[in-house]
């Protein structure tokens, strides 16, 4: 039998598809316990989220356990207003009802909320402490990764320091500021240096992976002024590793 050069055509087509594919997501086994409350008053509270549990919901049923539902079940006007990625630990704040939503979701959005990070990378930065300006955007053929696109990416903007060095191991632990709010911005921004982060399944090559149990990036402190009562909040989380 013939083939007509377009079904050879539609024949490469879909193998390219499955070759670009985005792999499926592993079981999600998401770690037990409620959340550890760091601050609570009428208007907000402050959690520390664990690894390996979701911010929000996730699609399928399988995926609605996350910080957001658990909460709901001791505080129903509990609202998110900002998201660590699942592997992300540290500091995330609800908001309680819908005005201190709006008000929150403003300072965020406005940049008056300072977040640090602590991670731990492979190798040695060359500079003690600098600025990462590199440009990203979803890689769409790769979703939900996320990359460097000097063309059409977005402006983002991460600070680090080197707060120490571990000679036998090759790694370094880094404190991480982030200006602006990018998805994966630190884990893209740090592997684009040639410094991922351990336990980085999406970014790290896999002996960077296979060093850590875990993605070691940790949500380590807020800082902002109480929307209600104008005070400003410091909340700190020291990291698990």
């Amino acid at each position: 039998m013939t083939v007509s050069f377009f079904q050879r055509f539609n024949h490469l087509i879909g193998m390219a598809a499955e070759s670009t594919a985005t792999p499926p997501a592993p079981p999600y086994l998401p770690p037990r316990g409620e959340p550890i409350v760091v601050f609570m008053d009428e208007h907000l509270i402050v959690l520390d989220k664990p690894s390996g549990l979701l911010s929000v919901p996730g699609r399928g049923l399988e995926r609605a356990d996350c910080l957001a539902s658990r909460v709901h079940v001791r505080f129903a006007d509990a609202r998110i207003v900002h998201r660590l990625d699942m592997a992300t630990s540290g500091l995330i704040v609800m908001a309680r009802g819908a005005h201190m939503e709006r008000a929150l979701s403003i300072a965020f959005q406005q940049r008056q909320v300072e977040k640090c990070y602590e991670a731990l990378v492979a190798g040695r930065p060359a500079q003690v402490e600098g600025d990462i300006h590199l440009p990203l955007i979803t890689d769409w053929p790769r979703r939900p990764r996320q990359k460097v696109d000097p063309d059409t990416g977005k402006p983002s903007h991460t600070h680090f320091r080197v707060l120490a060095y571990d000679p036998g191991a090759d790694v370094s632990r880094v404190a991480l500021i982030p200006h602006t709010g990018r998805s994966h911005q630190l884990r893209v921004h740090l592997q684009a240096i040639g410094h991922p982060i351990l336990g980085d399944e999406l970014y790290a090559p896999d002996a960077a992976f296979q060093a850590a149990p875990r993605l070691m990036l940790h949500a380590c402190r807020l800082c902002f002024a109480h929307p209600a009562l104008g005070h400003r909040l410091e909340l700190n989380s020291p990291p698990p590793f």
